[in-house]
């Protein structure tokens, strides 16, 4: 279980913030309703990223709040297996949130369904989470609009990591990831939320349609166009703002998908080309892993097109990798094509 423990000396973690969850999969093509067997993976959001950045070699912390039981120390061995450090990581009573995904087959789409109301995270208070010593010589505090979306205490959660983060000086990476069947779950003002938030970002992982909703207001581009009008007046309404990523992704069907990676910086911008993805194997948690490669390059002094190439990269290598995470080597993904896969020999 290497890299479980940050010790004195060692390189400035990523700290990551946010709810593990249990993921439950029947076999493709076996609807939940008629399933006798159900696969079990650890994934959530900040996790994944958390993940993909220590298996490219980047120092990465978990700060979370797990349950006291088996499953908490399930999740918490996935972290330790992938060189995620732990020493952070809280305990409290209660249950680890689940969610089911049913996964594409054929023309049928991929179908998730959450359990994870009243989940020890989303339970959780400010007081219960060590944000300033998590945070103490970290390079980088990432998280996302999943946190939020769990309801007020998880808001004020996310707020107290931001402040934090805030006052120690580091820079902040938000993903959006805005999920309305968690907002709509409760009475909540996500675009008040998610505003206040973003704010204090310094990386926003998200497009034009996030930008939409932070902003009231449509943009009336179309493609790269749109997507540049709506990154120049983030970066306007923003000021810490320094670098919005986002993808694009196109549908052909449920297993065959095309997507592009971009990066907007205040000055600059850079859009990939598309690459065909088929067939996708596993949809989930291919922004995480895209996140993970534009924060990977933008530590390392990145242009916008290495960040773009890089999440781009792993993304797409994600698509063919079961479960929520990726977990590759720096060699990996320097190696690997966008253009076509062959065998290594």
């Amino acid at each position: 279980m290497a890299g479980a423990v940050m010790r004195q000396g060692d390189p400035p973690p990523v700290v990551c913030f946010g709810e593990m969850l249990l993921r439950l999969s029947p076999m493709p093509g076996i609807p939940l309703t008629r399933a006798a067997a159900l696969d079990l993976a650890v994934g959530g959001a900040e996790a994944n990223v958390a993940i993909a950045l220590a298996g490219l070699g980047q120092a990465a912390s978990m700060l979370t709040v797990l349950p006291h039981n088996a499953l908490g120390r399930r999740a918490l061995a996935a972290l330790r297996e992938a060189g995620v450090a732990t020493e952070h990581v809280t305990h409290a009573a209660g249950r680890l949130g689940t969610y089911y995904f049913e996964p594409p087959s054929g023309p049928v789409g991929g179908c998730v369904t959450y359990d994870r109301v009243g989940s020890t995270f989303a339970r959780a208070k400010a007081g219960d989470v060590g944000f300033v010593a998590a945070l103490d010589g970290a390079a980088l505090l990432h998280l996302s609009g999943i946190i939020p979306a769990l309801g007020p205490d998880s808001a004020q959660l996310a707020s107290a990591a931001i402040e934090a983060a805030r006052n120690a000086g580091l820079p902040i990476c938000f993903d959006g990831n805005y999920r309305a069947n968690l907002w709509n779950a409760w009475n909540s003002d996500p675009r008040a939320i998610l505003t206040e938030l973003v704010a204090s970002a310094t990386i926003l992982i998200g497009n034009h349609r996030d930008i939409s909703l932070l902003l009231g207001k449509t943009f009336s581009g179309d493609g790269p166009d749109r997507r540049r009008e709506a990154a120049e007046a983030a970066f306007d309404a923003f000021p810490d703002l320094q670098v919005i990523a986002s993808t694009a992704r196109h549908i052909e069907s449920a297993t065959v998908h095309r997507l592009a990676g971009r990066v907007d910086l205040r000055e600059s911008h850079w859009q990939t080309e598309e690459v065909r993805i088929a067939p996708v194997v596993d949809r989930i948690g291919t922004g995480d892993a895209y996140a993970a490669g534009v924060i990977y390059r933008w530590l390392h002094d990145g242009s916008a097109q290495d960040m773009a190439k890089s999440g781009l990269a792993l993304a797409a290598m994600k698509h063919g990798v079961i479960g929520d995470s990726i977990c590759i080597g720096h060699a990996e993904l320097e190696a690997f094509d966008l253009g076509g896969a062959d065998v290594s020999r």
